[in-house]
């Protein structure tokens, strides 16, 4: 398991952001029951720069909690059984892990998210790494039926990790 984290925002409010990032994607990983070494890259960030690549890659010009970009695609979520012969390319040449794929956080969101919802950095953190990695897995919340699935495995995997509302 490979899980790249660079922290690019000027304090550190959250001493444990890399054991909370570490257990949440690990504890994602396993809900999904993920067959395969994987590796993750995790980009702390503001809003401004998040505001950037939101306006890049989505044309939407305004800054956003959290941005996954999924290496592979899946026709279920979370389905593994056929991603080799599908998606060679989202294996490492030389590891064998499955690239997952890139979450970008903006931290002024985590802090602006826990006063607005009366909890902590360290679950909202917590929380934008799990709904973050459903996403590298294939799920999405674009209509109801989906967002409550998503919804449900998102607080399923706070829940074993221990982030929960407090």
């Amino acid at each position: 398991m490979t899980i790249e984290i660079e922290y690019c925002y000027e304090e550190k409010f959250i001493p444990d952001y890399k054991t909370i990032i570490q257990t949440v994607i690990n504890t994602a990983l396993d809900y999904e029951n993920c067959p395969y070494e994987s590796q993750v890259y995790v980009l702390l960030t503001d809003n401004e720069e998040i505001h950037q690549v939101n306006l890049e890659q989505r044309q939407i010009d305004r800054p956003t909690d959290v941005l996954s970009f999924p290496m592979a695609t899946y026709t279920t979520p979370a389905d593994f059984s056929d991603l080799e012969e599908r998606e060679p390319d989202a294996f490492h040449p030389e590891t064998g892990e499955l690239i997952l794929g890139d979450i970008l956080i903006s931290m002024d969101k985590v802090k602006e998210q826990a006063r607005e919802y009366g909890h902590s950095c360290k679950r909202e953190l917590a929380f934008l790494v799990a709904h973050s990695m459903l996403h590298l897995m294939g799920y999405d919340h674009m209509v109801d039926e989906e967002r409550l699935v998503m919804e449900k495995k998102q607080e399923e995997i706070l829940l074993q990790c221990g982030y929960v509302r407090e």
